[in-house]
C-alpha cells in the first residue's frame, strides 16, 4: 500500500510538472510564436491561455505595441553645403511576428541603424530652407526610406518619423539673424514709404478742395490755433496767412503811383437823406 501511494504521488507530481511546462499565458498586446524542434509552428498563438508540448516546443512572445526609438543626433551636410546636426524619433510596430523573429536578428537595433542611415541620406538631398520650413516633406521622405526595407522583409510597420531638432553652427545662426533683420527693415521702409505716398495723395486732394473755398483756409487756421491752445502752452504760435505775405510783397514791388492807387480813398460823409456828400447829378 505504501509503495502504491508513493507511485500515485510521483505520477501526480509528474503530471503537475508537465502541466506547468505546457501552459503559457499570452498577454493582450502580445502574440506567441511557437518553435517545435527549431521549426515555426503555425498559426501564431493569440492572447489567452495556451498549451504547448513540453520539451519539444518553445514559445517566444512578441509585443505588438508601438515602439518609440530615439535616433541620436547625426551630423549631415545639406544639398546647399550647410553642415548641421539633426536628431529624430521613429515610431514603429510589429505586424508579422514570424518575420520579425526569423528574418532579422534583434529588430529594434536594426531599425535604429537603418534610421540613422536614412536620416543622413535624406538630409543630404534637401536644402536648408526646405529642412527648416517644409518639415512635413522631410518627415514623409524619411518614413518612405525607412519603411521600404523593413515592412515586407522584416514584418515591421513604420508608423511615423519626426525630425526633432536641427542644430545649426553659430556662424550660420548669425547670418540668418542678419538676413531676417534686413528683411524686416526692408518691409518697414516699404510700409513707411507707402504710408507717405497715401498721405501725400490725401493732402493733395485736401488742398484742391480748400482751393475752391477761400474761407476754408481761415477755418483751418483757427482750428490749428485751437489745437495749440488746448495743450496749455506758455507760448502760442500764430500762423501768418500766406495771402497777406503775397499782398505785402506785391505792394513793395509796385511803383509809387500804383501804391497810391492801392491805398483806399477816404469815405465821404453821409448826409441826412442817406446820400454821401458830393455833387449830385
Amino acid at each position: 500500500m505504501a509503495a502504491t501511494a508513493i507511485g500515485v504521488v510521483i505520477v501526480l507530481a509528474v503530471l503537475v510538472l508537465l502541466g506547468a511546462l505546457s501552459i503559457r499565458i499570452v498577454q493582450q498586446y502580445q502574440r506567441g510564436v511557437v518553435f517545435r524542434f527549431g521549426r515555426v509552428v503555425q498559426p501564431v498563438r493569440q492572447p489567452g491561455l495556451r498549451l504547448i508540448i513540453p520539451i519539444a516546443d518553445r514559445m517566444v512572445r512578441v509585443s505588438m505595441q508601438t515602439t518609440v526609438i530615439d535616433v541620436p543626433a547625426q551630423g549631415a551636410i545639406t544639398r546647399d553645403n550647410v553642415t548641421l546636426t539633426v536628431d529624430a524619433v521613429v515610431y514603429y510596430r510589429v505586424v508579422e511576428p514570424i518575420k520579425a523573429l526569423v528574418n532579422v536578428q534583434r529588430y529594434p537595433a536594426a531599425v535604429l541603424q537603418i534610421s540613422q542611415t536614412a536620416l543622413r541620406s535624406v538630409i543630404g538631398k534637401v536644402d536648408l530652407d526646405t529642412l527648416l520650413s517644409d518639415r512635413d516633406k522631410v518627415n514623409a521622405d524619411l518614413k518612405s526610406v525607412i519603411d521600404a526595407p523593413t515592412e515586407e522583409p522584416w514584418g515591421l510597420n513604420i508608423e511615423r518619423v519626426e525630425v526633432k531638432d536641427v542644430a545649426l553652427p553659430e556662424g550660420m545662426k548669425r547670418s540668418m539673424s542678419r538676413q531676417a533683420e534686413a528683411e524686416r527693415d526692408r518691409r518697414a521702409r516699404v510700409i513707411a514709404a507707402d504710408g507717405e505716398y497715401q498721405a501725400s495723395r490725401r493732402l493733395a486732394d485736401a488742398s484742391r478742395a480748400m482751393a475752391g473755398t477761400p474761407g476754408a483756409y481761415q477755418l483751418r487756421l483757427l482750428q490749428t490755433v485751437a489745437d495749440v491752445a488746448a495743450e496749455k502752452n506758455s507760448t502760442l504760435v500764430m500762423p501768418f496767412p500766406v495771402e497777406l505775405l503775397r499782398f505785402f510783397d506785391r505792394y513793395a514791388r509796385a511803383t509809387p503811383a500804383e501804391q497810391g492807387e492801392a491805398v483806399a480813398e477816404p469815405v465821404a460823409p453821409v448826409t441826412g437823406d442817406g446820400h454821401r456828400g458830393g455833387q449830385h447829378r
